[in-house]
């Protein structure tokens, strides 16, 4: 089973290397990075790069598609190259999947509409201008299409991913392995649990033009 995990400038790492730790760990299975030209890849924070080891051209079929979200993800939805090979990719792949705004970039080449679907909370009318319904949940499963809110549910993610395809206890081993066991010291994950004054700021950020999400 092959795993493709595009990179962009500007990706946030987390909504690739979160699903990555999770997804790479299923047996038989090979991850690769890809981007428009093979090489590294820096992220939106410029001081850390991936390196994509091979093209869009070289990975044509992947079993499982990955986007992840970024502050440039409005860049790469406008992009006819990438465009083009998810809808290539994602005619033949068993999953297709997102993280963040990435939701943003499968929607944009037509392969989210009519369907349920999540983003960043930040991202909701977005997705909903692009014909989905943007939920609140942390991973939205419809049909082989997967996605997961901001950032850090990407691991959230691909764990679920891992027990679709390699059953529980496959998925419960890796969680062991990987000592994903969260306990946050603050309860501020989400704009329902955040202070209503952090979420009016990050909203008016928002509608100003100047908020970032993954």
């Amino acid at each position: 089973m092959q795993i493709a995990i595009l990179l962009y400038p500007g990706f946030t790492a987390l909504d690739a290397v979160g699903p990555y730790e999770m997804l790479a760990r299923l047996p038989g299975t090979e991850t690769v990075f890809v981007a428009k030209e093979a090489g590294p890849v820096r992220g939106d924070q410029a001081s850390l790069a991936l390196v994509a080891d091979r093209t869009l051209a070289e990975v044509p079929r992947p079993d499982i598609v990955l986007v992840p979200g970024g502050p440039e993800t409005r860049e790469v939805m406008d992009d006819p190259e990438i465009r083009a090979w998810l809808r290539t990719a994602d005619e033949t792949s068993t999953w297709t999947t997102s993280v963040c705004t990435g939701s943003l970039v499968l929607a944009a080449a037509g392969l989210l509409t009519g369907r349920r679907a999540t983003t960043h909370w930040l991202a909701y009318e977005e997705l909903r201008a692009l014909g989905v319904e943007p939920t609140g949940e942390r991973v939205v499963f419809d049909g082989k299409y997967v996605t997961a809110a901001g950032v850090s549910s990407g691991i959230d993610m691909g764990l679920h991913l891992v027990g679709r395809i390699a059953g529980d206890e496959t998925a419960q081993t890796v969680q062991l392995l990987t000592e994903y066991d969260p306990q946050p010291p603050y309860d501020a994950g989400s704009p329902e649990k955040a202070p209503a004054g952090l979420v009016a700021r990050w909203r008016a950020e928002q509608a100003a033009g100047t908020a970032v999400e993954g």
